[in-house]
């Protein structure tokens, strides 16, 4: 089977150097997303690291993506260990950016990665063992075409101009003509039913979006760039998140919408908890215990962040309370 690497993007939100570029660059924004709580640090990133290395040995290689800086924990030196600052791979241009997005859409860049690699979040971890084909399958990307409804909250904008996107390029009824057992298939298991219930519409009304680490093809970033390319520049040029944006799930539908990938009921094996005062305690409880493989943990609105930190340091240090080799 091929190589198949992790993606990890990472920021340290308490670096004195950080947050200095952030307010300058800050004060400068109208109508972006400049929230200091989507930058602030759970400090649970070596738990990540633990789980990757006991739960997914097979890994070929991890390219950790910051700013430049890193936790002083961290065994620079790992062989399966890369490096990568933003300046490394992202236009020059677009720099400095606090834009998840920019760093996000520009990861085919990154020097050495495999053609089949696996992006994470810093809040997405391995909870149970793993296999190659829990993520890939005869070289394409384990996944689930499953339709969904557009809801206005959250990020709804961005993926709407995703949407708006891709419906230049794709017919939904040639697309479900070409891969009618892709999209309508067993695996899915009830997820059908959205399928079912769509299906009358005839134009792309979105797609079931399980919050999870995603398979990806190198080549659907090239793609998309050679296709789109004035659309994502304009993204990347946004320093902060705004309403113009599209996000990187526009590389997974696209994978979609063509067809490649292998189905899966990836939303069985994953579970997404928000850290909130009414959820803290059960959210320590499942990472401790879950069954689950992979586990989302978002962060909430909180009265007391510090405790609630310590608490999930703790949660994760009784169930991952080995050092990694990842660790000085």
């Amino acid at each position: 089977m091929d190589k198949i690497d992790f993606v990890i993007i990472w920021v340290n939100g308490n670096d004195p150097e950080w947050r200095k570029e952030f307010k300058k660059y800050k004060v400068e924004q109208v109508d972006e997303d400049t929230s200091e709580i989507r930058f602030r640090d759970w400090d649970n990133l070596r738990y990540w690291f633990r789980g990757v290395e006991k739960y997914a040995p097979w890994v070929n290689k991890i390219h950790f993506v910051t700013c430049g800086h890193y936790p002083d924990w961290l065994n620079l030196d790992h062989p399966k260990l890369n490096f990568v600052k933003h300046s490394n791979y992202i236009p020059t241009e677009f720099l400095p950016t606090f834009n998840s997005h920019t760093i996000e859409l520009n990861l085919h860049r990154i020097k050495g990665l495999s053609e089949q690699f696996v992006y994470f979040n810093d809040d997405t971890f391995l909870a149970n063992y793993t296999n190659k084909t829990d993520f890939f399958r005869n070289g394409l990307p384990c996944d689930m075409a499953v339709s969904n409804v557009i809801s206005p909250e959250g990020i709804s904008h961005i993926l709407l101009n995703n949407l708006e996107l891709l419906s230049r390029h794709f017919s939904k009824r040639l697309v479900l003509k070409e891969n009618f057992f892709k999209w309508f298939n067993l695996k899915y298991g009830f997820y059908n039913f959205r399928n079912f219930l769509l299906l009358p519409w005839p134009e792309l009304t979105g797609f079931f979006v399980p919050h999870q680490p995603q398979s990806f093809l190198k080549v659907t970033f090239t793609e998309l760039w050679k296709y789109e390319e004035k659309e994502l520049r304009i993204t990347c040029k946004s320093r902060f998140r705004n309403l113009s944006n599209v996000n990187q799930y526009l590389f997974r539908w696209w994978q979609l919408l063509k067809g490649q990938f292998k189905p899966c009921n990836i939303a069985e094996k994953s579970l997404y908890l928000t850290i909130t005062d009414d959820t803290l305690v059960k959210v320590v409880k499942e990472i401790k215990s879950t069954k689950k493989t992979l586990l989302c943990i978002n962060d909430g609105d909180l009265s007391d962040f510090v405790n609630a930190k310590k608490m999930i340091i703790q949660a994760f240090e009784d169930k991952l309370p080995n050092r990694s080799t990842f660790e000085i």
